[in-house]
């Protein structure tokens, strides 16, 4: 006998043995008592996951809450980073440019409008064909 647990009847239809029987090995169960223990706990678990329908939001809302807030942070250094990046080159490419105020502003309005007009799906190509065009 096995240590720790009980025997006791057990009636199921013969099909239901059948799946028992056919299943317990895929599950890697040593016996169809395992299965049958393991399938009963299981269910159980569901029952109870059920009952717990306003304890679950409110377990898995923190859970997502703490994993989104790192997410977040992760999120937010690199684009700190990726703005301090584009400021240098700003820099760089200011320094080398001989454009004046007004012909930026135009330039910063066209690049507004196109950025709203495509939701930000811009090219560079298309940039390169505008400005060549000039």
């Amino acid at each position: 006998m096995v240590e720790g647990k009980i025997k006791f009847p057990l009636w199921i239809a013969p099909e239901t043995k059948e799946i028992i029987a056919e299943s317990f090995r895929q599950d890697n169960c040593k016996s169809m008592s395992e299965f049958v223990e393991k399938a009963i706990l299981f269910y159980s678990g569901y029952l109870h996951a059920r009952r717990a329908e306003y304890y679950l939001p409110r377990v898995l809302g923190s859970v997502l809450q703490g994993t989104l807030g790192i997410f977040a942070d992760r999120i937010g250094k690199l684009l700190f980073k990726l703005a301090v990046e584009s400021n240098i080159g700003n820099h760089i490419l200011a320094a080398d440019t001989d454009m004046d105020v007004e012909t930026y502003e135009r330039l910063r309005s066209r690049s507004l409008r196109e950025v709203k007009q495509t939701h930000g799906e811009i090219s560079f190509e298309d940039d390169l064909i505008f400005q060549k065009s000039l």
